[in-house]
């Protein structure tokens, strides 16, 4: 792939980016807005993150991959291969609130609102969490950097060019990915040390989430 081809995705990419940004700020509104999850004291959406991918950014993401030789890109299957141009991550407190979450999203594909582009996918290590996950109907994948979060990618209807992805993910698992992101992206740290005590976090995190999870159910049971 050459730089011409590079130009002519991202041409593609700015060409659609208004239809994009657009399903995109539909999704946030629909999480930050929907009375379902906002139920007081503790609203299922802790708090809505979103980006439109820059151009200049996935440039260079294709370039890094094509160096690499990862790249499968071409202007056939662009849209399908980069599902994540629009993203949003929904924050939320403890596991249980993903159930909440995740029937919304259903919901919205069973009423025709939306289309999945693919099956959810939970990324997760934790195999006290993986069951939970599982009962949800989610597909685990399990990666070696202890990356956890659950993906969907949803279009405005069957066979669209325009997806956005949605992560949701704990406070606990944010507070690992952004300190992860900061010293893995877009080259892995080589440092063994950092490598080892970004795993500990992980755990960390986890145990933090079981927690919280205990408490939360505490509460409720007395």
């Amino acid at each position: 792939m050459t730089i011409e081809d590079i130009d002519i995705l991202i041409n593609m990419y700015k060409n659609e980016m208004f239809s994009i940004e657009q399903f995109m700020k539909r999704m946030v509104n629909f999480f930050q807005d929907n009375p379902k999850l906002k139920k007081e004291p503790l609203p299922a959406v802790h708090s809505v993150k979103y980006r439109l991918k820059d151009p200049s950014h996935l440039s260079e993401k294709i370039t890094r991959k094509i160096e690499e030789g990862t790249n499968d890109i071409s202007v056939d299957n662009f849209f399908d291969r980069v599902t994540d141009l629009a993203g949003i991550r929904i924050l939320h407190l403890y596991s249980d609130q993903l159930q909440e979450i995740h029937n919304e999203i259903i919901e919205q594909v069973k009423i025709g609102e939306l289309a999945l582009y693919e099956n959810p996918i939970a990324y997760n290590w934790d195999i006290d969490a993986q069951q939970f996950l599982q009962n949800l109907g989610l597909e685990i994948k399990v990666k070696p950097s202890y990356y956890t979060s659950v993906h969907y990618v949803v279009m405005p209807k069957e066979n669209s060019k325009i997806k956005c992805e949605i992560q949701v993910r704990t406070l606990f698992e944010e507070v690992w990915g952004e300190i992860d992101h900061s010293i893995n992206y877009p080259n892995p740290c080589e440092s063994i040390s950092c490598r080892e005590q970004i795993k500990v976090l992980a755990q960390l995190s986890a145990t933090g989430l079981r927690l919280s999870n205990n408490i939360i159910r505490s509460k409720k049971e007395s």
